[in-house]
């Protein structure tokens, strides 16, 4: 479960915010402005706030890339939680039908589908799916160099938060700093 919840952690920062949308051209670009604003070096420390782990504490560092000739990101890197370190892959890019993307190899394998998304202001939500697993991750850009995740699972009709983290740039590089501008 620790692991899993993990894995449904990591899958949410690769679904990372967005900017708001206004024409599809529009968005595409406020997009890519955006994705490019992610790019680089992220840590950060998160807590595992509902179900059988309750309490637990972990902390990821990510390095974020964006893919040539498309819209979404890469992110590779690890979580640990105590002496035990998991790596972490994760990617999401926007298609003609939305955004899709994996965690890991997958639903499939071991990991999780990122199966849709909706770009509201600062804030992105995205549908994650695994078998009889539901839920939705909410990322969040709070500050010039800080991110807020919420990865939530569904129970019953109810959307309950499980994971939160809070992410902050480690490096300055230059891309970064130019998307920002």
């Amino acid at each position: 479960m620790l692991k899993t919840a993990l894995k449904i952690a990591l899958a949410t920062i690769a679904a990372a915010p967005l900017a708001g949308l206004a024409t599809k051209a529009d968005a595409s670009e406020r997009e890519k402005v955006f994705f490019q604003s992610v790019e680089g070096s992220w840590s950060g420390p998160g807590e595992i706030v509902a179900g059988k782990y309750k309490g637990t504490k972990f902390v990821c560092n990510f390095d974020g890339d964006t893919p040539q000739g498309g819209v979404g990101m890469a992110l590779d890197g690890n979580c640990r939680v105590g002496v035990f370190t998991q790596p972490m892959k994760a990617s999401v890019v926007r298609g003609k039908g939305g955004f899709k993307g994996t965690f890991l190899d997958g639903a499939a394998g071991k990991g999780l589908d990122v199966t849709s998304g909706k770009v509201i202001g600062n804030d992105v939500i995205f549908a994650l799916n695994r078998s009889s697993l539901s839920g939705a991750m909410r990322a969040r850009i709070t500050g010039r160099d800080t991110m807020q995740i919420t990865i939530s699972v569904k129970v019953e009709e109810e959307m309950v938060p499980v994971i939160g983290m809070k992410l902050k740039r480690v490096d300055t590089g230059a891309v970064s700093a130019i998307a920002r501008d």
